[in-house]
């Protein structure tokens, strides 16, 4: 097995439970609905990639791929209710993508492939990551790239709420760059590789927010 990829489904899988926790400190008790936040997304998708054939559209790759992220963050949600042992999580969906991966076969028509895991998702109201796989394949994202975006998003997440997101005291533009744009330049400069990445980032964007947005 491969130690990094442990390490950041372990990472990954321990934010999402951390920012779960934060909006609702019992939220495994809650029964929300995480595959309807799934295919809720998943037709978001579909609109940055376009389907409309009475007017001309082109996919908006980074938006697709910001979707998948957001799906990923629930799809995580799903998979923490299987049980408290992050470890154990970690190692089992590390099987289970490896397996995945191997055997994931793209559609000539990704709108296809989205179709299929909105329908799967539907079905077994759950997350069905042998096809979402799939969809990653198909945006030529491999696990090292969806890890650094789902980091940078939880961290981006954290940040707000930490800064006045919630009562409206929080200032999203700095300096003339919107949050996420920040966001992409401080990533682009820290070590994703690095088991301390998601700290080191909110660290830079907390800089970052001093200088810029703060009077």
């Amino acid at each position: 097995m491969s130690q990094a990829l442990n390490t950041q489904l372990k990472i990954m899988l321990g934010l999402q439970d951390k920012m779960n926790t934060k909006v609702n400190d019992l939220w495994r008790e809650q029964d929300y609905q995480w595959y309807r936040a799934i295919w809720i997304e998943s037709a978001e998708l579909l609109d940055h990639h376009g389907w409309k054939w009475w007017k001309k559209q082109s996919p908006d790759v980074e938006q697709v791929k910001l979707e998948l992220i957001d799906i990923w963050h629930f799809g995580l949600s799903i998979l923490l209710l299987e049980g408290s042992d992050v470890d154990a999580l970690a190692q089992q969906l590390e099987v289970d993508v490896q397996a995945a991966l191997a055997v994931a076969v793209v559609n000539s028509d990704f709108r296809l492939d989205l179709e299929e895991f909105a329908q799967a998702t539907l079905v077994s109201r759950s997350f069905d990551l042998a096809s979402f796989m799939v969809l990653l394949k198909g945006m030529d994202m491999d696990m090292a790239e969806l890890y650094r975006r789902y980091v940078g998003k939880n961290v981006l997440n954290f940040f707000r709420q930490d800064n006045g997101y919630k009562d409206g005291s929080y200032i999203k533009i700095w300096s003339g760059k919107e949050d996420n744009e920040h966001l992409v330049e401080a990533s682009q400069v820290l070590d994703s590789a690095s088991v301390n990445f998601a700290d080191e980032l909110y660290q830079a964007l907390q800089q970052r927010y001093q200088e810029f947005a703060k009077p």
